[in-house]
């Protein structure tokens, strides 16, 4: 059973849990999505407390082993080790703030140890599997695409430059640099930078912006048609002043899903498959791995070196297979 929420609730670990959300979404930046993970979780956990503990209850008292009852609850809802370890993260990050705010003299969660996931590598198509599909978009002759030329963007995009789907939708005409073959991608965090726009993406853009003015004109948004979002919706649905047509993540993942399925790709396949693959087969042909994590916009080097992980793992595959010591 979930605790009880309380919207009007003046106790002092809920007005401190929406006061860090609040510090999440204007001075950190967070996408909708981890603003929207981060509130259910730092919310299920402070209307938690304050059944535990009671309304009055003060954050200070607050130890390492009223998280672990909380991980605990978590498990008896049914909840996954992943999920668990998500709530904890948010947990931390909660209580990494209040201490920096002096609120607490240290952080519980810390002495909290994280839930140990399985490591599931995301599988990724070989090289030949999605050249093979963008190919199959280039010959003009597609019909299971709604707007063909617009869904030979998104793939040239999403494997060509290794964007995220959020990415990709949030890519204006004015982020193209054409002169420098440069795209400004805006990634998580409000952490901007440029990705090289290859000459088969900027083949692909250049057919569908024609077609994507076209459109916009008859839909009575001629203002777009040299301005606003590269990728619209095909049917020019919304208002101007709020979607601008913009297509969404959704719409893409749909999308992509739909024609790798028609090319016989597995139907685990979604947009984020593609940036893997773009890490995965640049790795594989030599590329340096600070290089991808530049172009991927990682943070940290360790985000990136998962793809050396599944390449070790395709070498060992290999190895197990041929190698007549192996069998």
């Amino acid at each position: 059973m979930r605790p009880r929420q309380k919207e009007n609730s003046k106790g002092e670990i809920a007005i401190l849990a929406e006061a860090f959300l609040a510090m999440i979404a204007n001075e950190r930046g967070a996408s909708p999505h981890t603003l929207r993970a981060y509130s259910r979780e730092v919310r299920d956990f402070a209307a938690w407390l304050e059944d535990a503990l009671g309304d009055s209850a003060a954050v200070a008292d607050v130890t390492h082993l009223h998280i672990r009852a909380y991980l605990s609850q978590l498990y008896h809802r049914g909840l996954s080790k992943a999920s668990a370890a998500r709530a904890l993260a948010a947990v931390r990050s909660l209580f990494r703030w209040l201490a920096k705010e002096g609120k607490v003299m240290q952080n519980p969660a810390s002495l909290v140890a994280t839930p140990r996931l399985p490591k599931h590598l995301p599988r990724v198509p070989a090289m030949e599997d999605v050249n093979r599909l963008l190919d199959s978009l280039d010959t003009g002759s597609d019909t299971t695409a709604a707007w063909p030329e617009r869904e030979r963007v998104i793939f040239e995009l999403l494997y060509g430059c290794g964007i995220r789907n959020a990415e990709l939708v949030g890519i204006n005409l004015a982020d193209i640099e054409w002169e420098n073959q440069l795209v400004l991608v805006r990634g998580k965090g409000r952490k901007d930078r440029f990705v090289p726009l290859g000459d088969a993406a900027a083949e692909a853009i250049r057919c569908y912006l024609p077609q994507r003015a076209g459109k916009l004109r008859a839909a009575g948004k001629a203002e777009l048609a040299e301005a606003g979002p590269l990728l619209v919706n095909l049917h020019m649905r919304g208002e101007i002043a709020k979607t601008q047509a913009r297509l969404t993540t959704r719409s893409v993942g749909r999308i992509v899903k739909s024609i790798a399925l028609s090319r016989g790709l597995p139907a685990d396949v979604h947009p984020h498959t593609l940036r893997h693959a773009f890490g995965t087969h640049m790795l594989e042909e030599g590329a340096d791995l600070r290089a991808i994590q530049e172009l991927l916009g990682h943070e940290r080097l360790s985000t990136t070196q998962r793809y050396t992980q599944l390449t070790m793992g395709q070498v060992q595959r290999v190895y197990d297979e041929t190698h007549p010591r192996a069998k």
